[in-house]
């Protein structure tokens, strides 16, 4: 390119600015990141997951689309068709609770943010194929998630009924995968309660199995994120007993997978959510009591009163329940640590051998019954301080009395299918996705409800169903979709007469279920995505975001896909072949000094934008890289990055100091038996980086470590003189390793590296040039450093040829100076030789 006679003004300084600004202006005039899907027998979808538009990104998010970036210039390097998209992920409650308190319309804060961020994007040198860029708040995109939700709902997976939700009083109904361990809202950190409302569900649980069985589908996944989800899911295999009400005849039954104590039931416990209870203690003597219980316990969340470490509260119901295994009656209480949401919601209660029930019953004076006894130590239920949860024989268990306890399970549930009263079950702690949202800001489920046909879904043809845009956010609480004058009036797909549309919004989730679909061919308006293209395209090649979605986002993808194959919409049952999860970077608080995740309420937010002003996109590229492995949490210095534009600087430099000599020139390098040993040395040096970087992007993403060898590269240049009087064959090895070195860097700094090969000579950018390949010629050595032991500690090193036998290896080590000083006045016993590495000799 020519420079209009600034060499040397450029030589001076690394105006990373200029250079930073021409060549993204350069990538997108020549459509670099464009994909041609047609092509598919070398092909490599690199998807980075889409991020919320909440209008700035820090240096944290930044770490996400850099890495994305370096493994899709790479794979376009190596000959793949690479497929980089980018979209929005753009509905949820932050643009809606803007509106409300700042007077912005949620489409003109999305639109404002989605600007900014894009323009953040494009500023690092991230590029993406923004021909196929999604929006999922755009009518467009939105009609086929309504078209998603009306296939499950054909395919009966998508319900409505009256149940307890969580609730939060800012974001209204939230998912169980929504709220955090300590009972709070993962969104706004606010309690969350339990209400009920009519919501729609989707039969997730329908598919527990099969979302457990295919995680083996899953091997280039994070075993983290497969034992997280496995966990969720939560398959559970026991027995299903019924247990009925005494007074009333009413079943109750349990889930358990200790039936060998179901002999020692001392109570039943029943979550405050259960049915049954409400309509047992209805006019009842106890009916306030109890419901005064099951109030409270409605404004705690699952997840605290599941912990361990909670008190466990509980009300008499006024009810018994028989046992059908002994006939026994006894009492029902309702229990603030059994959950509706797992098994029956109903849990017998065997103090004697289960902890929290132990502690239940020694709180409220309720019997403790031994039904397992421990062999070394004998139980005595009056005095024991704790549960016995060993096994041992069982006693006071009537026909199975005797038997080891674990070898009595299979015949104590032949026994209840016998008689009728139980069976073998399998249960999943994965509870159904509740799908619907009391929010504006959301696609509306495509659902018109009729007095006489009922709960009606819109007919295909009629999508979208669009958002009105004049709503009053001064509503507030609820959703303004419910007040809005003409929104909820509509005519029954079916019959025609009068209706009332659907005011809930369909959740966040859904929308970015599918959108990995959409961007193979987002073109079309008749159909979500063509079928052919996805087939080929699909299951994404690498998928790369935080832990922090492995059960929300992961779980419902994979979900939505399963029921699109099984619908025959797709050829393929799991959307992402590999996925990466990169770690955080966090910074100490300006506020106590505490290391934090970043966020403006900490005080230790680094905005990549004054970075780029400062030092350029290509340091901070490198730093973000380098600053550890980046599947890790890594600690963030404002001094770190310093030492990434050093090395920057230098390279410039360095290209600039020795283009004259190294211009010209025939091409290759000469052959290796004529070059001289430090030549010949570096030329080593280059073909170990190009192995080493080679396998460090391919094998785990160790960038870090990528970048510290194409460091050690320029290090290993700078030891090899170069100068007028050097040959011409020095000259060819030295340039080879220039022109390496920037080709390596390219994937990591692609500004400047694009740079520095047009200053050698050649036409950019780099994406079209072939990613190097080592010579294991190039990497053997003449001559090889062994190390030298002596009773097993390090006592020197020694030099001898690569192919030295034992013999020769033995010999080197007896004569090395450090040797005969630790072995004098010994008597060697024994030398142990391994061949190219080390000697150790054992004296005494």
């Amino acid at each position: 390119m020519d420079r209009g006679g600034r060499g040397d003004e450029m030589q001076e300084k690394y105006p990373f600015a200029e250079i930073e600004a021409r060549w993204q202006k350069l990538w997108d005039d020549s459509a670099c990141f464009t994909a041609d899907t047609s092509r598919s027998d070398k092909k490599f979808y690199c998807l980075t997951m889409f991020p919320y538009p909440s209008g700035t990104m820090h240096v944290g998010h930044g770490r996400n689309y850099i890495i994305g970036d370096v493994l899709a210039r790479y794979k376009k390097m190596r000959g793949f068709e690479v497929l980089s998209p980018m979209g929005w992920d753009a509905f949820g409650l932050p643009a809606e609770n803007a509106a409300k308190d700042k007077g912005i319309h949620p489409k003109d804060s999305t639109r404002q943010n989605i600007a900014h961020m894009k323009r953040q994007l494009r500023q690092w040198g991230v590029g993406y194929d923004w021909n196929r860029e999604v929006d999922t708040s755009d009518p467009e995109y939105y009609r086929w998630t309504q078209w998603i939700f009306l296939q499950l709902h054909k395919r009966g997976l998508a319900y409505r009924k009256c149940a307890p939700v969580n609730w939060c009083e800012l974001c209204t109904t939230l998912a169980n995968e929504e709220v955090l361990a300590d009972g709070t809202c993962d969104r706004c950190g606010r309690p969350v309660a339990k209400r009920d409302l009519d919501q729609w569900f989707f039969k997730i649980t329908d598919y527990a199995q099969k979302l457990l069985d295919d995680l083996d589908l899953l091997p280039k996944w994070p075993e983290k994120v497969r034992q997280m989800q496995a966990n969720w899911i939560g398959r559970s295999e026991g027995a299903r007993v019924e247990f009925t009400v005494s007074e009333t005849g009413d079943p109750c039954p349990i889930f358990t997978t200790r039936p060998d104590t179901i002999y020692g039931v001392t109570f039943l416990a029943i979550a405050p959510e259960h049915p049954l209870v409400r309509k047992l203690i209805a006019g009842s003597p106890r009916e306030t009591e109890v419901m005064d219980f099951i109030s409270r316990q409605l404004m705690v969340s699952a997840a605290v009163r599941s912990d361990g470490a909670t008190r466990k509260e509980g009300v008499f119901s006024g009810f018994h329940v028989r046992n059908p295994f002994n006939g026994e009656n006894v009492p029902l209480w309702v229990t603030n640590y059994v959950l509706m949401e797992y098994g029956t919601g109903a849990v017998m209660a065997v103090p004697a051998h289960d902890q929290r029930d132990f502690e239940f019953a020694r709180e409220y004076g309720i019997p403790v019954k031994v039904v397992i006894q421990n062999e070394e130590r004998p139980l005595d239920a009056t005095v024991m301080t704790e549960a016995y949860v060993g096994d041992g024989p069982m006693v006071a268990s009537g026909p199975f009395d005797g038997q080891r306890n674990r070898d009595a399970i299979p015949g104590m549930i032949r026994h209840a299918a016998q008689g009728g009263f139980g069976d073998s079950s399998v249960t999943y702690r994965l509870r159904d996705w509740l799908i619907s949202r009391q929010r504006y800001w959301g696609a509306p489920i495509p659902i018109v409800h009729c007095g006489k046909c009922g709960a009606v879904p819109v007919r295909e043809e009629d999508l979208p169903v669009l958002l009105p845009d004049d709503v009053d956010f001064r509503v507030e609480r609820g959703n303004p979709l419910a007040s809005h004058a003409a929104f909820p009036s509509a005519k029954c797909p079916s019959c025609g007469g009068p209706g009332k549309r659907e005011t809930d919004t369909l959740a966040q989730w859904l929308c970015s279920c599918w959108y990995f679909l959409r961007y193979v061919s987002p073109g079309r308006a008749d159909v979500p995505f063509d079928r052919e293209d996805v087939n080929r395209w699909l299951p994404v090649d690498q998928y790369i975001g935080g832990v922090e979605h492995a059960v929300l986002h992961l779980l419902y993808s994979r979900f939505i896909v399963k029921v699109l194959h099984d619908a025959g919409h797709v050829g393929f049952r799991e959307p992402f072949g590999a996925l990466f999860t990169q770690g955080m970077i966090c910074k100490r608080s300006s506020k106590d000094g505490q290391l934090y995740k970043m966020s403006k309420s900490k005080g230790n937010v680094v905005s990549p934008d004054e970075l780029v002003v400062e030092y350029g996109a290509d340091t901070l590229r490198l730093y973000t890289l380098f600053i550890g492995p980046p599947e890790k949490d890594a600690e963030w210095s404002d001094q770190g990055i310093e030492g990434a534009v050093r090395f920057l600087r230098r390279l410039w430099r360095k290209v600039y100091d020795k283009r004259q000599f190294i211009t010209g020139l025939e091409a290759g390098v000469p052959p290796m038996d004529g070059m001289e040993p430090a030549v010949r040395e570096l030329h080593r040096a280059v073909h170990t980086a190009i192995q080493q970087v080679t396998f460090d992007i391919e094998e785990g993403f160790r960038f870090n470590s990528a970048i510290a060898r194409i460091m050690e590269l320029l290090n290993a240049i700078d030891a090899c003189e170069l100068g007028e009087s050097s040959s011409a064959g020095t000259r060819r090895v030295y340039r080879n390793a220039m022109e390496t070195l920037v080709v390596l860097l390219s994937p990591f700094a692609p500004h400047i590296s694009d740079e520095l090969w047009t200053e050698l000579g050649h036409k950019a950018p780099l994406m079209a040039v072939p990613w190097p390949e080592f010579s294991p010629e190039a990497l053997a050595r003449d001559e090889i450093e062994i190390a030298v032991q002596v009773n097993g500690k390090v006592r020197g090193r020694a030099v001898v040829s690569a192919d030295a036998d034992r013999e020769t290896m033995e010999k080197a080590a007896l004569s090395d100076a450090n040797v005969l000083k630790f072995t004098e006045g010994m008597t060697v016993r024994k030398v142990i030789v391994v061949p190219g590495k080390l000697v150790n000799v054992v004296a005494s």
